[in-house]
């Protein structure tokens, strides 16, 4: 089993650049990759970015790439979300998920809220 806990969310304004980060714990060993989701009101959940914990190749969606950026260290088992220059879409639960499979995420994070106010 894993456990992930999310941190750094809360409510910040139009233009900040706050960061979340992602703590793993339990059979870390199983993690192979980790990534960033999200779901604002009324929406599904949407991917973000993820990252390959061995190489930390990363994929980004249209809507995170050029502004966000992921990355993570391996000793500290944590991932990390830099989050720049927030627009009120932005404003969602952001979820950290891990996956010890190439294709699905198995392990999830129970949800940091970020709200971009105006």
């Amino acid at each position: 089993q894993v456990q992930l806990v999310e941190s750094g969310g809360g409510l910040v304004q139009v233009g900040d650049s706050p960061r979340l980060w992602c703590v793993a714990s339990g059979r870390t060993g199983s993690i192979r990759r980790m990534a960033w989701f999200r779901q604002a009101p009324g929406k599904e959940r949407e991917f973000v970015a993820a990252i390959g914990w061995s190489g930390g190749s990363t994929d980004y969606a249209d809507s995170a790439k050029g502004r966000f950026i992921i990355s993570r260290d391996n000793a500290k088992n944590t991932v990390y979300l830099q989050m720049n220059s927030l627009k009120p879409d932005d404003t969602a639960v952001y979820y950290c998920a891990a996956g010890s499979f190439i294709d699905r995420y198995n392990y999830w994070g129970q949800g940091t809220q970020v709200t971009v106010s105006s």
